[in-house]
């Protein structure tokens, strides 16, 4: 046990060193929220991500990413909180307006998720840091087994971080930490080691707040702790493919790439975020809010600028289509021609998207004018 202690404390060390703020393990055992997972599932709040309905019976225990795994450890690595991030000690229900939060807000085109504002994809970078804590594991261990995963294999971090005691999952669904709110990426290098489990949160520090539930802008939370992703921006505009209802394009306001409301106005956020790795910094914010930007530049420019970063998930085609619902949203009467051009594109999304638009701007243009023909 104590030999177990010493691994454990040498590992947090090695841990914080390369960048991860919080550390914990939790005891290799089935996921406690599978039974959720699979009922969630079932009701369709997946939406298209059908990959998660395949390979659902692997979340239920982290054996199925490591064979004879024993422990988990969970890291988290802190980006750059949005700059809109309510600062106030408690929200109020009248600091809302059509469900978007009345604040003063950064001068940008558009809005974006705030993890994207680096110049890395965050999967990148987290991957070369648990490589390198798995050596140092694997040199106290040696023969080990050990394998480090960041949001892509079928572990559910959120369950095994809140086992190790990072934090508790909150109304928003996301991992929340009383220091560091929510504003990080979580890892994990599980091992067939047994190391010395960390005692989990035992509360709930959501309280009577939904902040979150409220801000919503296309209410996409069911209940406390359930999101219907089909329904969520930041699914809409980087998991999706087709063409996003015109119920749910009005609702989108100007996010381009995800959507941090939920984090902006959770109160455990208002605080100081620890040091920054300078990868995560915000970069390029005014190209990369740029609705012209988006609108303009071609297939090799998106592969020169964005192929090892977040939006390459997204693909030039899913930002171009975003930006042009952005476009109707804020009335950018001077963008019309750019929109116009895509009115013509071999892609049907597209197509459809840019009749939407024209659409929404004519009716902000002159509301009693007649709407475009289908």
């Amino acid at each position: 046990m104590i030999a177990s202690k010493l691994a454990r404390d040498q590992l947090q060390f090695n841990a914080s060193q390369l960048g991860f703020s919080l550390f914990g393990i939790a005891q290799a055992q089935p996921s406690p929220g599978f039974d959720r997972l699979i009922e969630w599932l079932r009701r369709g709040y997946a939406g298209t991500m059908s990959y998660l309905q395949k390979r659902s019976s692997a979340y239920e225990n982290p054996d199925s990413v490591l064979a004879g795994c024993k422990s988990v450890v969970m890291l988290a690595m802190p980006y750059a909180p949005n700059p809109n991030t309510m600062p106030s000690k408690a929200v109020r229900h009248d600091d809302f307006e059509f469900g978007i939060a009345k604040r003063e807000t950064i001068a940008a085109e558009s809005k974006m998720g705030h993890y994207a504002s680096g110049q890395v994809d965050y999967h990148d970078l987290l991957h070369d840091r648990l490589d390198q804590l798995r050596s140092v594991l694997e040199s106290m261990y040696p023969g080990s087994r050990n394998r480090g995963v960041v949001d892509t294999a079928p572990l559910m971090e959120r369950d095994f971080a809140q086992m190790a005691g990072l934090g508790w999952i909150g109304k928003n669904t996301l991992l929340l930490n009383r220091e560091h709110g929510s504003y990080f990426f979580l890892a994990a290098l599980l091992t067939d080691v047994e190391l010395a489990a960390d005692d989990p949160f035992a509360a709930d520090h959501c309280g009577t707040c939904t902040a979150c539930l409220d801000a919503c802008p296309t209410s996409a939370f069911v209940a406390p702790r359930v999101l219907n992703a089909s329904r969520c921006i930041s699914y809409l505009t980087i998991e999706y493919r087709g063409e996003i209802a015109p119920e749910l394009s009005d609702q989108m306001a100007d996010w381009i790439f995800g959507c941090d409301e939920c984090q902006i106005v959770c109160p455990w956020n208002r605080k100081r975020q620890p040091e920054i790795e300078p990868e995560f910094k915000p970069i390029d914010m005014d190209t990369k809010t740029s609705l012209e930007h988006w609108l303009s530049i071609d297939e090799q420019t998106f592969r020169e600028l964005y192929r090892k970063t977040p939006f390459w998930r997204t693909r030039l085609s899913g930002m171009q289509r975003n930006a042009m619902i952005a476009v109707g949203n804020t009335n950018r009467q001077d963008l019309r021609s750019h929109v116009e051009r895509f009115s013509t594109s071999e892609d049907q999304v597209l197509v459809r998207t840019s009749i939407w638009c024209l659409r929404k701007l004519d009716g902000n243009k002159n509301p009693g004018s007649p709407r475009l023909a289908s």
